[in-house]
């Protein structure tokens, strides 16, 4: 494995940590409320670097995020690829 794949890894680790925090931030919450809380955290305090990550994570499989956070993922802003020259 090399650095870059370690480092993406861990990278990975932490953002569905932090999602899964912010979901149970949000189970507090109506459960009518909890996605588009969690969505709208995640839309405005995560850089698109961060979600386009997260989309990544998602579109991978196998994610380990929380339950609330997939049903939030279709709230949340889905950045633009990163164009490679």
């Amino acid at each position: 494995m090399s650095p870059d794949e370690t480092h993406h890894g861990k990278t990975s680790a932490k953002l569905v940590y932090m999602a899964n925090q912010i979901a149970t931030f949000f189970k507090t919450q109506p459960a009518n409320e909890a996605a588009k809380g969690v969505a709208t955290h995640i839309n405005k305090f995560w850089e698109p670097r961060m979600r386009r990550q997260f989309f990544e994570i998602i579109d991978n499989g196998n994610s380990g995020l929380d339950p609330l956070v997939l049903e939030a993922a279709s709230l949340i802003h889905r950045p633009e690829p990163v164009k490679q020259d």
